[in-house]
């Protein structure tokens, strides 16, 4: 009696189950239905010609404007800086562009009491000054030359470039005290040697950083000042200036920045040393758009700021939601100007090498091998002279027969760790010349001084190899300018793997620069070569540098500022519509997105 008792139970709450299952099925088909006509009925009513878009035609074209920025190569293949003024036109009309940056692209010093003119040998400047030239924009950079101050107008500003104007540098004056504070101390002796390895313990002060923040302040004014009205395009430029975007923002809210990090981020453990890494990241987050060399240093930065920020973390559009706002991140590979006009001008390379062979006192039958960097630990200097020896003792018949020409210009010489360096590099060069050369052969010739771009292309044109073996950087354009000047198709790219530009240069020799072997293996390689092989790597690095260049890099920053921008006005004008059918499943994709991409 009970098992009949369980078993009628059992078919009952059965039963009860199905009659529940059949009933919620029913009531979805009604549902659907019901949902299906409203949507014809939304779709076959006429819009009246004021109405705003419906939410299904704002939420596809929002998608579409928060595509991520590839789409810039697909659109525009071929940059150059018509290209650029073109997109200004069209995407972004009467938009004041305005850069910031701590170094200025032109100099005036005082010589001899004469104003000369000089252009610094700098990676950053080589990127953006042809850009801002094609922009018509505003520059705001310190003024450090000795004779800024007389060439200014009374607001402080000067045409530029001095030969054919065609855009403002604004320079910003600096205290020798703000000048330690913030430049020599929290940028250089913290920043810099936390975001490298390179094994330099980075340096952090309070005093530094309350300089770091008071002269990112003093830059946000002059920003403020020359914005021409609410909406300018902000183009922030490095490390020196991590706090600024917050505080544009602030001053600004519906301008678009731009903040391009030129230097490695690092994994989240390392950036956890900065004492005020959450500021740090909180500024930067002002941006509408950061931009990173790589992909690996937007990982790295996304994981920051997962870590030590309450954020929400889009992987599939990368973007990052903080406090209210969205910032886009993405890998913007930067470059060099093509046709690189600084190089037009110079004679065959031919003729480059028998001046540079005579100017040094090389014989003919000499081989040359090159490298062009900033005096600074992490571009491997010591490390690429260690790696000659190594190649030396295991090849002792090209002694006599090479030279290693290097250009090391002087760099943050008041810091204890560059001035160490520096001794460092002539003890070396010494003794290594001394164990090597004798009176008329000297293996390592180390010009420890500043040169113009057209010393440096003679360089560069005059030699058979090329050595980049920094120990960690961002990218490292001197790679991409050897390619460019090299129109003979000749000569041979020795490049670090922890630099940037070997994701995109595969045709260099790609080595480890700690590891002087292979470095060494990499020179013998590279003397052995031959000419056909030669020209086959250097014309497909020349077509990568041609295609991917600078006005390529920045147009594609622009093309997505240009986005956020049309995908507010969008926002704006669906706004209404959105208040009104708070139902729909569109409405908490909007109002999540609201006010997100500036």
């Amino acid at each position: 009696m009970n098992a009949q008792s369980n078993l009628l139970s059992l078919d009952i709450n059965v039963l009860a189950v199905l009659a529940v299952s059949l009933l919620l099925s029913v009531s979805a088909v009604v549902l659907a239905a019901f949902l299906w006509w409203r949507l014809r009925s939304t779709r076959s009513a006429p819009a009246a010609a004021n109405d705003p878009p419906n939410l299904d035609q704002a939420s596809k074209l929002l998608h579409e404007f928060e595509k991520n920025g590839r789409a810039a190569d697909d659109v525009l293949v071929n940059w150059s800086p018509e290209t650029l003024r073109q997109l200004l036109a069209s995407e972004l009309p009467d938009a004041q562009v305005i850069v910031v940056s701590n170094r200025e692209p032109y100099i005036h010093n005082l010589v001899d009491g004469k104003v000369k003119l000089l252009v610094p040998a700098s990676g950053l400047v080589s990127a953006l000054e042809p850009v801002t030239r094609t922009c018509s924009g505003t520059w705001i950079a310190y003024g450090g030359g000795s004779a800024d101050r007389l060439t200014v107008d009374d607001n402080d500003r000067v045409q530029v470039p001095p030969d054919r104007p065609s855009y403002m540098l604004r320079r910003v004056w600096l205290s020798d005290e703000e000048l330690q504070g913030y430049y020599c101390g929290f940028a250089n002796d913290g920043l810099w040697p936390l975001c490298h390895i390179a094994f330099t313990r980075p340096i952090f002060r309070a005093s530094d950083f309350e300089m770091y923040q008071a002269v990112n302040q003093k830059f946000a004014d002059v920003v403020v000042e020359e914005a021409r009205n609410e909406r300018p395009i902000v183009l922030v430029q490095d490390y020196h200036f991590a706090l600024l975007p917050r505080m544009i923002r602030q001053r600004l809210p519906d301008a678009t920045i731009i903040t391009f990090w030129h230097i490695p981020w690092p994994n989240s453990e390392v950036f956890s040393i900065c004492p005020w890494r959450e500021k740090i990241l909180d500024g930067l987050l002002g941006s509408s758009i950061i931009g990173f060399h790589i992909q690996f240093h937007c990982n790295n930065f996304t994981e920051s700021v997962d870590r030590f920020l309450e954020s929400r973390i889009e992987r599939e559009d990368p973007s990052i939601t903080y406090r209210g706002s969205t910032t886009l991140v993405h890998p913007y590979p930067i470059s060099i100007e093509w046709p690189p006009v600084g190089f037009q001008n110079q004679p065959k390379a031919s003729e480059c090498r028998r001046q540079i062979f005579e100017k040094y006192g090389l014989a003919e039958d000499m081989w040359l091998c090159a490298g062009v960097e900033r005096l600074d630990y992490t571009k491997g200097i010591l490390d690429r002279f260690m790696a000659l020896d190594q190649f030396f003792q295991k090849n002792p018949d090209w002694v006599g027969r090479l030279v290693f020409l290097q250009i090391a210009a002087p760099s943050r010489g008041t810091l204890a760790a560059y001035q160490q360096l520096h001794r460092q590099c002539l003890d070396y060069v010494d003794e290594f010349n001394r164990r090597y050369g004798n009176d008329r052969y000297k293996p390592i010739i180390l010009l420890d001084e500043y040169h113009n771009q057209e010393d440096i292309c003679r360089v560069y044109r005059a030699a058979d190899i090329c050595v980049v073996s920094s120990l960690h950087d961002g990218m490292n354009l001197v790679a991409k300018e050897f390619v460019a000047t090299r129109d003979d198709e000749q000569g041979v790219l020795i490049l670090s793997t922890f630099a940037g530009a070997s994701r995109e240069l595969l045709d260099a020799l790609i080595v480890n620069p700690y590891d002087p072997s292979a470095v060494g293996e990499a020179l013998l390689r590279g003397l052995n070569m031959p000419a056909e092989e030669q020209r086959d790597r250097m014309r497909r690095m020349r077509e990568v540098v041609r295609s991917n260049n600078v006005y390529r890099w920045a147009g594609s920053m622009l093309l997505d500022a240009a986005r956020l921008r049309k995908r507010n006005e969008a926002y704006e004008a669906t706004e209404p519509a959105a208040r009104a059918e708070t139902s729909t499943n569109v409405v908490p994709l909007m109002g999540k997105k609201k006010g997100a991409l500036r």
